[in-house]
This record gives structure tokens, sequence and C-alpha cells, in this order.
């Protein structure tokens, strides 16, 4: 089983990203998947989940900017980022879980893929 992350990279503030994470080897089409981050010296975050039923949920300092969604048929997940920042500046990890519901604890996420980085220049 592996996830992909892709679509980072520098933008300036206020710009937009749209990251991927295209998963093979296991469809995750039921399954929770979520967006983390970290940055240098912190630890890894939660940004954004969604359901096997396709609800979300976001860590407070993205709501309103960011949005998350899947395409089954793809088995992949996005993460829309509009109205970047500057502290938005790290590397976005996707994973996913077994399980259909949403967690924002980096633990209960079964799989995970490589990182991509997202630079956000003032």
């Amino acid at each position: 089983v592996q996830l992909q992350a892709s679509g980072g990279g520098l933008v300036q503030a206020g710009g937009s990203l749209r990251l991927s994470c295209a998963a093979s080897g296991r469809t995750f089409s039921g399954s929770a998947m979520g967006w983390f981050r970290q940055a240098p010296g912190k630890e890894r975050g939660f940004v954004a989940a969604i359901s096997g039923f396709s609800g979300t949920a976001y860590t407070d300092s993205v709501k309103g900017r960011f949005t998350v969604s899947r395409e089954d048929a793809k088995n992949t997940m996005y993460l829309q980022m509009n109205g970047l920042k500057p502290e938005d500046t790290a590397v976005y990890y996707c994973a996913a879980r077994r399980n259909y519901g949403y967690s924002y604890r980096s633990s209960e996420y079964d799989y995970w893929g490589q990182g991509t980085q997202v630079t956000v220049s003032s």
C-alpha cells in the first residue's frame, strides 16, 4: 500500500496550491483520509480530514481557506489551499485509516505518504 503526496511548491502569500494524495495497492473508498503538516522544529499537526462518507474536519487556522475532498474513482484525496500564509509553510503529509471515521490524531492513521513541501513567501 502506498500513498503518494504531490502538488507542493513555492508560492507567495495569498496564493493557492492544490495537493493530491494518490493511493495504490488498496482501495480507500469508504476509508477516512487526512492531511497533516510539520514545520521545522515543530510536531506534526492535524490540518484536515475527510471521512469515508465525505464528512470533513479542519484545524481552526485553515478553516475558510482550505478544502479537503476525495475522488474515490481515482483513489485520490485533495487539499485545495487558498489564501496561503507564511505560517502555512511546512511539509504536508497525507494519511489514511482502515476505519471510515476520521481522527485528529496522527497515531490513529494506518498508512502515510512521504510528504510534499509547501513554502509560502511573505
